[in-house]
């Protein structure tokens, strides 16, 4: 075991653990949207967890520093919240923010993380930049809504983790990014429709199955 201190609370935790998780365990709370426990390499896609760490010039996201013994570490200043604040409203810029008709309504990370970092659900003073079609029904058991989608890829690591053929990944680049399928023969996807692993790892509902269950959340 080794300590940190977090927001001058001294804390004990293994050394190696993410920073991130570190700091959600002891109960401080960092946004976040990419993260999963089980992934073996962060990927910092969403840009929200970041912190500031003693001896570092900039904040870094927090889910790629392994904890070692004596960290200092604040996630709550100014400077952190203002990156917070501005990779959130971006992301919101290519989001339908459509709550009502959202099978994820209320059990929403995106609403959660508004409501912590005090700012509403509009990408002021980005304009907001919309993705066509609006529903990608290509795939014969799911259907992803790229307007939904917050490209923190936990979709396409479950996949990957859980299959031998993995379904999804990410296409296309910029603000045109999203998630995509590979082309499979039907028998090559028989065992997908009964999967829902990407499904219930997605936190806003960007992934739906034909067969009309409701989606699940973290």
């Amino acid at each position: 075991m080794v300590t940190i201190v977090v927001d001058h609370k001294r804390i004990e935790t293994e050394e190696g653990t993410p920073l991130l998780k570190a700091c959600l365990d002891s109960g401080h709370y960092v946004p976040n949207l990419c993260y999963l426990e089980e992934t073996e390499r962060a990927t910092a896609s969403c840009r929200l967890c970041f912190v500031e760490l003693e001896g570092y010039e900039q904040p870094v996201a927090s889910c790629c520093v392994p904890v070692c013994d004596g960290m200092t570490v604040r996630t709550d200043t100014p400077s952190v919240r203002q990156l917070q604040k501005t990779a959130f409203k971006l992301l919101l810029s290519v989001h339908d923010v459509d709550c009502k008709n959202c099978p994820a309504n209320r059990q929403c990370i995106l609403q959660d993380i508004a409501v912590f970092l005090k700012v509403g659900l509009t990408p002021k003073p980005f304009p907001r930049r919309l993705k066509e079609p609006a529903i990608d029904t290509v795939h014969p058991c799911l259907d992803y809504y790229p307007n939904r989608c917050v490209l923190c890829g936990r979709c396409v690591d479950v996949c990957r983790r859980l299959s031998d053929r993995p379904e999804l990944t990410f296409t296309k680049r910029g603000f045109g990014t999203v998630i995509g399928f590979f082309e499979r023969s039907e028998d090559d996807r028989q065992d997908c429709g009964k999967c829902r692993a990407c499904i219930e790892t997605c936190p806003v509902s960007a992934l739906t199955s034909k067969t009309g269950n409701p989606a699940a959340h973290l």
